[in-house]
């Protein structure tokens, strides 16, 4: 999800769901040891409950990022062993860290060491063609018994190291849901998250009967209006009705006011609520006047003004629209 969760976008989703947990996209260590902390860092307080995660292979170098992150208020710092980009592979760390799972462990101890806040691996089932379970089982086994860590966020696809971009490596490397549930029956004292190819609440629903929980990514940015339900429906939070899509809208609007006047073009923040209105009639008419770069100019109230104007439009051309006759 990188270029994708920022912390403009976490704001967004997090004005649909409250208590789902927030990942924000991968930070590598020397973006944190020689880069602007602040600017990889900064985020709303609202929105908690938010996990950093770290991209790296130096344990020293991840333990003082970790100890960043909980300086900044994140909840659980995570260190991504599951990227497949040649970018992070030149990096040495991501996916290709599967291969070295005393090396993963040395480094989520050295994080553990460092802070107080929970650690957790998000990783695939294994790394290029390898067809079992014993690989995914062993690193499992490797990190928690030597590492510490009790928490593990599970690709359910193998990634592809040569030959496949990290979009096909997204899609062509079959999922196998079944070697996820395999690890929670081997490992009951140990928490699994099941991530890749899920949507929907039905989806989720069946994985929980499996697993401790479920991560969503791009099914939840397209419809994040499916998140509004989420607190009810799977938090337990039986008083949490969601929220309408028009006060999910003007508080982002609010949100952009605000962004605007620091001088942050709002257009950083507005591109990640495009999906609020899929399904409904008439979306694509609003989300056109959002996508208005002629309009980047005036401001995001009077943008949302156009853009609702746009849909009450459409919606009505399409209530007055004839029937079709039988012939």
């Amino acid at each position: 999800m990188m270029d994708w969760t920022d912390r403009h976008c976490r704001f967004f989703h997090r004005l649909l769901t409250r208590r789902t947990l927030l990942y924000t996209e991968m930070v590598t260590t020397g973006a944190l040891l020689h880069g602007d902390v602040r600017r990889h860092l900064v985020f709303d307080a609202l929105e908690h409950p938010l996990a950093l995660q770290l991209g790296g292979s130096e344990p020293a170098d991840l333990a003082h990022c970790a100890r960043l992150g909980e300086a900044w208020g994140y909840d659980e710092i995570n260190l991504n062993c599951g990227c497949p980009s040649e970018r992070v592979q030149r990096g040495a760390f991501g996916a290709c860290l599967m291969a070295e799972p005393r090396l993963v462990a040395d480094c989520v101890r050295a994080m553990r060491d460092a802070v107080s806040v929970p650690v957790t691996v998000k990783h695939r089932i294994g790394i290029d063609r390898i067809e079992g379970d014993d690989f995914v089982r062993d690193f499992v086994g490797t990190v928690a018994d030597e590492g510490g860590c009790s928490v593990f966020i599970v690709h359910a696809r193998s990634a592809w190291l040569k030959g496949l971009s990290p979009k096909e490596n997204r899609e062509i490397p079959p999922l196998r849901y079944a070697t996820v549930q395999r690890l929670k029956r081997e490992f009951p004292h140990l928490t699994f998250v099941v991530n890749g190819g899920i949507a929907g609440d039905a989806a989720i629903a069946e994985h929980l009967e499996h697993v401790d929980g479920v991560m969503i990514g791009r099914a939840a940015y397209h419809q994040p209006y499916d998140m509004a339900a989420w607190d009810a429906r799977f938090h337990g939070d039986a008083g949490a009705l969601p929220a309408d899509r028009d006060a999910i809208e003007d508080a982002m609007v609010d949100y952009l006011e605000r962004l605007a006047a620091t001088g942050e073009p709002w257009t950083h923040a507005s591109r990640h609520m495009l999906g609020l209105r899929n399904g409904m009639p008439g979306a694509r008419h609003w989300r056109r006047v959002w996508s208005d770069h002629r309009l980047a100019s005036r401001s995001p109230r009077e943008v949302s003004t156009l853009a609702r104007a746009a849909l009450r439009d459409a919606q009505h051309a399409r209530e007055d629209a004839p029937a079709d006759v039988a012939r």
